[in-house]
């Protein structure tokens, strides 16, 4: 029988690694907005902004657990992007402290740019537990034929979010 789209027991059956890892995923990608693109950087900023370096924190490390694609040894190339995240992450915490304000919002949307947008979209390419889990079950005729476009357009829409969301930054610290 044919799973319907959007589907979540390709999750429920997966790896208790992996479901950790989709779950502070979907919060940082949930808290992204409120921590990384208000233009107000208040209590709500900060609250946030913890509890995304923390989902984030999460979201890399459980990484190393999720040996699926395996490349490089145990890993594949979008480990590479979890290092990234947790190097990032230290990083933007540094600068801030030293009260670098514009290197840490370069830093943390870069994070999200390479930690949420590009690994996301990676996960939903045909093969991927997510991608069935939005898709469907891939079976000929079912929903997941328009997953591969589908997973293009999501990605250019969250890109182009992101780099507007940039743009419109550097034009208010401008005026």
């Amino acid at each position: 029988m044919e799973r319907p789209m959007f589907d979540l027991t390709p999750l429920f059956e997966a790896d208790l690694a992996v479901q950790i890892h989709v779950i502070a995923a979907t919060e940082s990608i949930l808290l992204t907005p409120f921590a990384l693109f208000r233009r107000k950087r208040d209590l709500l900023h900060r609250i946030t902004g913890y509890a995304w370096v923390t989902n984030m924190l999460v979201t890399a490390v459980s990484s190393f657990w999720i040996m699926e694609n395996q490349l490089i040894g145990p890993f594949s190339p979008i480990h590479a992007l979890s290092l990234l995240v947790l190097f990032n992450l230290f990083n933007a915490i540094r600068q801030i402290r030293r009260g670098n304000v514009k290197a840490h919002q370069g830093i943390m949307k870069g994070t999200a740019l390479w930690g949420l947008g590009i690994a996301g979209g990676l996960t939903l390419v045909p093969g991927r537990i997510m991608n069935e889990v939005v898709f469907g079950s891939g079976e000929p005729g079912s929903a997941n034929t328009l997953g591969a476009p589908l997973t293009i357009a999501m990605v250019v829409a969250a890109l182009a979010y992101i780099a507007w969301a940039v743009r419109r930054d550097r034009q208010s610290s401008r005026a």
